[in-house]
């Protein structure tokens, strides 16, 4: 843990988590690098600490330094590190970037409850026969991280994805004036998200109940792309269509087949998609780090006893107090030892 992190955990300070799969195979260089710089001067500006996620030579890295974000940004043989990636990328040395699942389970090992994406994965279209489904959404049900991001990818299947997601038990909410479940390029998807927050203050309040009933299912929070930046819903829809036969036809799968679509997106619309790429990565990075601030004003208040406890998950465990120099009995006058 990188040592500015490290001491924003030690002090009860915000920190927001950052994948790093955006940086290493969603953007092309240098744009990757401008953009991740970016989103962590947004994060910083917004009163929390960035704590992008990576993993360098075999080692995970939560929090990394000027020269760390150039090397993920410009290697070329990086891996896309999900739950399953872990054990060979790290025994292995490699290094990669960590989708929403990897990141999720760094940033929860980390004491990290906020993390800020793009858009999460989810059920591929035609998913229903191949089981090309993402294990963002299988990490959202079983890691206590709440994730900031612009709703699923457009190119994916947003219907059977949000029923996955309600199967997996991830308690989903749309952020701002509207239940529309957002696209990730698009504000409209023609599905509403099952609850709705309207602004950081909701959306930290419902973070801390989802963490205080010890769940162990992660939140999502799906903000809409700012409208001025937003692309066509027809425009990417068209785009997509066509971006899936070419995949189809070159008999790409799994999970190569994101950052082709992307790639393919952006040269469809003419840049239009890399555009509000950018914008809605932008926009998350700042609703995350308000939410972040918000919650962490909650938990220091919670510590010093102006808020309500949350119900303690974890039973009362035996004190056991021993030494080879000392042999007496001693018995307690309560029942319950602090």
């Amino acid at each position: 843990i990188q040592p500015s992190v490290q001491e924003a955990l030690m002090e009860g300070r915000p920190v927001v988590a950052l994948e790093s799969t955006i940086i290493t195979h969603g953007m092309p260089y240098p744009q990757n690098l401008s953009m991740a710089r970016e989103v962590e001067e947004i994060v910083t500006t917004n009163g929390a600490v960035p704590a992008t996620i990576g993993i360098l030579r075999g080692q995970i890295h939560v929090g990394l330094t000027n020269e760390e974000l150039e090397f993920l940004a410009s290697s070329k043989n990086v891996v896309k590190v999900s739950r399953r990636d872990l054990p060979y990328v790290l025994s292995q040395g490699l290094s990669g970037g960590t989708t929403v699942s990897g990141t999720m389970i760094a940033a929860h090992k980390a004491g990290i409850p906020v993390l800020v994406t793009g858009g999460i994965g989810g059920v591929h279209w035609g998913g229903e026969s191949t089981l090309d489904v993402s294990a963002d959404l299988t990490e959202l049900g079983r890691t206590p991280v709440a994730v900031v991001s612009a709703g699923v990818k457009s190119i994916l299947d947003i219907g059977r994805t949000l029923e996955y997601l309600e199967t997996q038990g991830v308690c989903v909410s749309a952020f701002g004036e509207s239940r529309e479940f957002p696209a990730f390029f698009s504000r409209q998807s023609g599905f509403q998200a099952p609850y709705h927050v309207q602004d950081e203050e909701e959306a930290a309040e419902l973070i801390d109940s989802a963490l205080g009933l010890g769940l162990s299912s992660g939140v999502l929070i799906a903000v809409p792309c700012p409208q001025e930046r937003a692309a066509s819903g027809q425009i990417i829809q068209e785009a997509t269509q066509q971006a899936l036969s070419e995949a189809r036809s070159k008999g790409i799968t799994g999970k190569e087949l994101t950052p082709f679509m992307l790639q393919k997106l952006n040269e469809l619309t003419d840049g239009k998609s890399l555009d509000s790429n950018l914008a809605l990565i932008q926009n998350n990075a700042r609703v995350g780090s308000c939410i972040a601030v918000v919650l962490s004003k909650r938990q220091k208040a919670r510590r010093k006893g102006n808020l309500p406890q949350q119900g303690n998950t974890t039973p009362p465990q035996p004190v056991v107090i021993g030494g080879i120099n000392v042999d007496f009995i001693a018995k307690a006058q309560n029942t319950v030892i602090l």
